[in-house]
């Protein structure tokens, strides 16, 4: 939960001129006032809101022990400083934006959310937020934080992902590049270093900034450490995780990213890569894979979907999978139940959703599933889009057809096409912002 300054504060720093948030104490006249305590002060204003020193300084503790935990080396305080007040400027107007198009985090939501990070690391919420506490994590202000991750990932989702269009003529072109090398690809681990240009850029900001990039280059051919850089200079919303992609597909990577690598080992570092966002250089970590194409495992199962609404709660939901479960259990056929109350376009099936390929569906439907043994009935569970009841009734390995090869290509077309897009969104976003910097004030 972000410290938030309210407006008499705000407003008188903004009448001294200063940027600083002061307290006084007052005193009678014939007694020296006190000294005056500087409490806050303003460092950045981003459109009609601000953020603090006692901000940044929370969330530059917050990275500092992240990267320590990492074994990244630290760049100096004042670049970190301004790394992550950059980061936090950009997560600002997200979040603006958010606001302003009526997108947000419901309460039932966010708990589910903490409660599977709870779950994931195998503590109740009460343990969890015991251990939260210990660690000097204000519960309340950890829950705000999660709330913001969520709706920063719808955002994308709606302004970004949601927008994506590949063709077929893409995806024919996709397939016949892969060929031969489909058995080969293999994983990658990478690293990045971004440096963004802003829209419709002018000659002397290329400069600059290849200027930048080319100087980043002579420090990691002379051994300097990549991720320390990517914390210091780099623009990506990684940056502050040493530049870490982590693995990905080839095929899932920016085709210029890929197309570097054909010459790259473990270790390697390439030379400046340009794109629409910027200026790039990226570090091979490792490989993995390459050999041919592994049987991927399908499952094939039912569902009945509740769906929540202003007349149906999350409450509600629950309750009538837990009766539909216990009628199953004594007997009842699932798949009539799922035809007269599933509100899924599987009801005319019977819930049958046919054979499900890894990734085909969201990630808690997902978890679920694979946890389920053949012919067992799930308790209800909650995905973003409602609740459900499922049972598993077969599971097969099997190669990928030539229609799953086109889907499979689709979606990682649009995956490779919304990572440069969320990048170029990013700078618009940015470019159309006020931001008014007060970080060098005393």
């Amino acid at each position: 939960m972000r410290l938030s300054v309210s407006a008499a504060l705000a407003g008188a720093a903004l009448a001294f001129g200063t940027g600083n948030v002061l307290a006084q104490t007052a005193a009678p006249a014939t007694v020296a006032p006190n000294p005056i305590v500087l409490v806050d002060r303003i460092v950045a204003v981003v459109n009609s809101e601000v953020i603090t020193s006692r901000e940044v300084a929370e969330r530059v503790k917050t990275v500092t022990q992240q990267l320590n935990q990492q074994r990244t080396p630290l760049p100096p305080a004042d670049v970190l400083q301004k790394q992550v007040l950059e980061r936090m400027i950009t997560d600002r107007l997200q979040i603006q934006l958010a606001k302003e198009t009526a997108l947000r985090v419901d309460d039932l939501q966010l708990d589910r959310t903490v409660a599977r990070v709870a779950e994931s690391n195998k503590l109740s919420l009460t343990e969890f937020r015991r251990v939260l506490e210990r660690d000097g994590i204000q519960f309340d202000k950890f829950r705000e934080e999660i709330r913001n991750e969520i709706t920063l990932s719808r955002l994308r989702e709606r302004e970004v992902d949601n927008r994506i269009v590949v063709t077929d003529n893409e995806i024919d072109y996709f397939l016949s590049q892969q060929g031969a090398s489909q058995a080969t690809a293999g994983e990658y681990s990478l690293a990045h270093i971004l440096l963004r240009l802003p829209d419709q850029a002018s000659p002397e900001q290329v400069d600059k900034q290849r200027a930048r990039a080319e100087q980043v280059l002579l420090q990691l051919h002379e051994g300097a450490d990549f991720a320390k850089l990517a914390v210091s200079y780099s623009d990506a919303p990684d940056a502050l995780q040493g530049g870490a992609m982590g693995w990905r597909a080839r095929d899932r990577l920016p085709e210029l990213f890929a197309h570097a690598l054909n010459d790259m080992k473990p270790g390697d570092v390439s030379g400046i890569i340009r794109s629409p966002a910027g200026f790039h250089v990226i570090k091979l970590i490792d490989r993995r894979g390459g050999s041919a194409p592994a049987l991927v495992e399908q499952t094939h199962a039912r569902h009945i979907l509740v769906k929540t609404s202003e007349v149906v709660s999350e409450a509600d939901a629950r309750r009538k999978l837990n009766n539909m479960r216990e009628r199953i259990v004594n007997g009842a056929d699932f798949g009539e139940l799922a035809k007269l109350n599933s509100d899924d376009a599987s009801s005319i099936r019977g819930g049958d959703l046919g054979w499900i390929y890894p990734g085909d569906t969201v990630p808690e439907f997902e978890r679920v599933m694979n946890s389920l043994n053949l012919g067992q009935l799930s308790e209800p569970f909650a995905t973003p889009f409602g609740w459900h009841l499922m049972q598993v009734l077969e599971r097969r390995r099997a190669d990928v057809s030539g229609e799953r090869k086109r889907q499979e290509a689709r979606l990682v077309l649009r995956e490779r096409k919304a990572d440069e897009a969320y990048q170029e969104w990013l700078r618009q976003l940015r470019d159309r912002a006020f931001v008014e910097y007060r970080l060098d004030e005393r």
